[in-house]
């Protein structure tokens, strides 16, 4: 009878374990891993990251990190990103300075030896703007376009990995 009940109990242990598993990578957050350096300096290469799809849900903020996903036909891809443009906003570079709506904005984030080419783009509703911090390397809306509330998949990143760096991003 100690038997059955041990293996009863373990069961209920792993069915548990298997569905707040589920809920959490479902619902809650994304595990990442960084690869590439369009991110750099904020995430490096090799970086493990969870990314809060929660977070997403409640609210897309200008400047999140966010994992973007870019479905296009001929793979699906997850880029980790940063938001610049928020829908109906115009984004312009000009002169290495980002202005939004014509107002110059600071990008704190940013490094004093990234520059970023000229452009200016208007976002539709529902269209963000996402770039790397890399700017010279990074492959994101300049290439791929703006991109739809449903390809942000999470925003905020926290590293977990290298243990040095454990924190919010």
């Amino acid at each position: 009878m100690k038997k059955n009940s041990f293996f009863r109990d373990l069961l209920e242990v792993i069915i548990a374990v298997a569905v707040i598993s589920f809920i959490l990578l479902k619902f809650i957050v994304m595990p990442c891993q960084v690869n590439g350096k369009s991110m750099f300096p904020t995430l490096k290469e090799g970086y493990r990251t969870y990314s809060f799809i929660i977070s997403r849900n409640i609210g897309i903020n200008r400047f999140d990190i966010c994992v973007v996903d870019t479905k296009t036909e001929d793979n699906e891809k997850l880029l980790v990103k940063r938001i610049i443009g928020m829908p109906n906003e115009t984004i312009e570079y000009k002169n290495n300075v980002l202005y939004i709506d014509g107002v110059e904005t600071n990008e704190d984030f940013l490094g004093d030896d990234v520059y970023t080419d000229d452009f200016v783009v208007t976002l539709k509703e529902d269209e963000y703007f996402c770039m790397g911090d890399n700017r010279e390397v990074s492959k994101d809306s300049r290439f791929y376009g703006p991109f739809k509330k449903d390809a942000i998949l999470a925003t905020k990143m926290f590293v977990l990995y290298p243990f040095s760096e454990i924190g919010f991003k």
